[in-house]
């Protein structure tokens, strides 16, 4: 039994390198963004495109990479507003970090299907699927916290706050998802409806506060 303490000491670790690591993958996964347009700039040259015909012919490439560089800005925005004031973190959690940052540098790659090839069923399933299990593994974290709350100097309401604001995004996600499978012609265009995350979460919220309630009236 005496050596109980000293486990529970060696399995947490403190956020600095975590962090640091976090942010050189972001910034590496942003930067692989860029590869496919850089690419098509050598072929317009090799093709003797005019600027205004490259603009024109890879007008695709150019949104992908705008709406993927804005997604993964948005991520990491809120990771860090997640982590700020996390003290400690421990293997379970490094992991669920890790499966974040999976799904971070793997959005490149549908990004650049977007620009590249032409869209078929399968492909906003890759790439908005990829999106919703970025979201779920910051749920994932953000639970874990709530759990644990010991590891950060976060107020628990703040947390919870995180945590609904999750389930949102999650819900519009899977909404946007369904509309660009089920009506193709709104195609990436559905994800615009990520602008009601904030109305969704305030019913989100007060929800469930009325469900605490009648429960703790119960």
């Amino acid at each position: 039994m005496a050596d109980h303490p000293v486990r529970v000491r060696a399995e947490r670790f403190r956020t600095e390198r975590f962090k640091a690591f976090v942010d050189a993958v972001v910034a590496i996964a942003m930067t692989l963004l860029i590869l496919p347009l850089m690419e098509s700039v050598s072929e317009a040259a090799s093709n003797r495109l005019s600027t205004a015909e490259f603009f024109t012919e890879h007008s695709g490439q150019l949104l992908s990479f705008g709406l993927s560089f804005v997604l993964i800005a948005t991520f990491w925005l809120g990771h860090h507003r997640q982590y700020r004031d996390v003290e400690w973190i421990t293997t379970p959690l490094l992991w669920i970090n890790i499966a974040w940052m999976a799904t971070i540098v793997w959005l490149p790659v549908p990004t650049a299907m977007i620009g590249q090839m032409d869209t078929d069923v399968l492909q906003p399933v890759v790439y908005i699927g990829t999106l919703i299990l970025t979201q779920v593994t910051t749920l994932a974290g953000g639970l874990y916290l709530l759990r644990h709350q010991d590891f950060t100097t976060m107020p628990a309401d703040t947390i919870r706050e995180g945590v609904v604001g999750d389930v949102a995004a999650i819900i519009l996600f899977l909404v946007a998802l369904a509309i660009s499978v089920s009506i193709p012609p709104y195609g990436y265009s559905a994800l615009l409806i990520l602008l009601l995350s904030g109305a969704v979460s305030k019913l989100l919220n007060r929800a469930s506060r009325r469900l605490g309630r009648s429960v703790g009236r119960g």
